[in-house]
């Protein structure tokens, strides 16, 4: 479900505007989070901990409404609920585009990314059956600690919604840290909305 913003009386019209012109209106940034509890969190209770911090990820993007704006032709829609559009790896070194159905509660968000992680590992397409911008389109690179990132890009192709990466974790000194991309559509968000991402993010995984 979404509703239709009113871009006329929106703060950010004329930054919608001006930016919705550009070739390549993604800007991204990346910074380091902090996972040492998170971590320790997902090993005390044996569960996983990609879900797990995926799960603090989609509620911090549910909780900011810049990164529930989507973009249709010259409307933009707000959406009440962003869901995970996650790459999975498969035994044989492909991936698969997942669909995970995002909710507030852990264990049901838990058994949606089990449920849809076993469905791709088994399968050979690339595409989930529910595929929609009423995600974040999230990845997982666990073999690199990177500093930046940047993504393949289909120009052509209408696309809006935000776009997340997560590394190769590292321990210095008992501090557990993970590097986290995210690029947003400038026509949407701004580095402040960015900055409330990676701090809301933060504090969850500390919870």
């Amino acid at each position: 479900m979404y509703s239709k913003l009113n871009i006329e009386t929106w703060n950010r019209k004329e930054h919608f505007h001006f930016f919705c012109k550009f070739d390549e209106p993604y800007f991204g940034l990346t910074s380091l989070v902090d996972v040492t509890k998170a971590y320790a969190q997902a090993k005390e209770r044996k569960i996983s901990f990609f879900i797990y911090y995926l799960h603090k990820s989609l509620i911090a993007i549910n909780r900011l409404q810049a990164m529930k704006y989507r973009i249709f032709g010259n409307e933009v829609h707000l959406y009440d609920k962003i869901h995970a559009s996650a790459t999975i790896n498969r035994d044989d070194g492909t991936f698969g585009f997942s669909f995970i159905i995002y909710d507030e509660d852990f264990s049901v968000f838990e058994k949606n990314a089990h449920a849809e992680i076993e469905r791709i590992r088994k399968s050979t397409n690339l595409f989930p059956e529910r595929n929609g911008q009423d995600a974040v389109h999230y990845s997982s690179i666990p073999w690199v600690r990177f500093t930046s990132l940047s993504h393949a890009r289909h120009f052509a192709a209408p696309d809006s919604a935000p776009k997340i990466s997560f590394g190769k974790t590292e321990t210095n000194f008992g501090q557990i840290t993970m590097p986290c991309s995210i690029h947003v559509h400038h026509a949407l968000a701004d580095g402040k909305d960015v900055g409330d991402y990676f701090d809301l993010f933060q504090t969850l995984l500390d919870i």
